[in-house]
């Protein structure tokens, strides 16, 4: 996907993609962005299960009779309301993925180069963009980056 925005072709497969990252980043090219993929996994899951059974066991009664069905509902919205709380990290994780990787989607000017996952945090918290990309529908366009797409839009 980070090929489209410079309409480059650096990989070519999966195969090639497989060798051009350990040539180029070794071993630990393949774990960018795992930490924050891995601490937003966890916590998506600890909070859907404690949410669907607080749901489960004290808001709905026992003996409807659609009782299995209520639970498998309250089990998807808490599952819904997890992924929005824990897209932050997912987000980090595929900024992280790309992060310096050569292609133009990766660096400057369409992505700083960050140090480390919590630099990468921190610099979108401070933005105010740690939900960038999360609605499909309403979208906002952070005010660091507005001139980028003005300037470009009037050449």
């Amino acid at each position: 996907m980070v090929q489209f925005i410079g309409r480059e072709t650096k990989y070519s497969g999966t195969l090639s993609a497989f060798t051009t990252i350990y040539r180029e980043e070794g071993v630990l090219g393949f774990f960018a962005g795992l930490i924050p993929r891995l601490l937003g996994d966890i916590l998506s899951l600890w909070l859907c299960n404690m949410l669907a059974y607080l749901i489960n066991t004290y808001a709905l009664e026992n003996g409807v009779s659609t009782m299995a069905e209520m639970k498998s509902y309250s089990q998807a919205v808490t599952g819904f309301f997890a992924s929005m709380l824990t897209y932050p990290f997912v987000l980090v994780s595929n900024l992280m993925a790309v992060n310096n990787c050569g292609l133009a989607g990766g660096l400057l000017p369409y992505a700083p180069t960050y140090s480390s996952w919590l630099d990468c945090w921190s610099q979108l918290h401070r933005e105010g963009n740690m939900s960038r990309g999360n609605s499909l529908f309403f979208r906002k366009v952070p005010a660091g980056k507005r001139y980028v797409w003005e300037e470009r839009r009037f050449r």
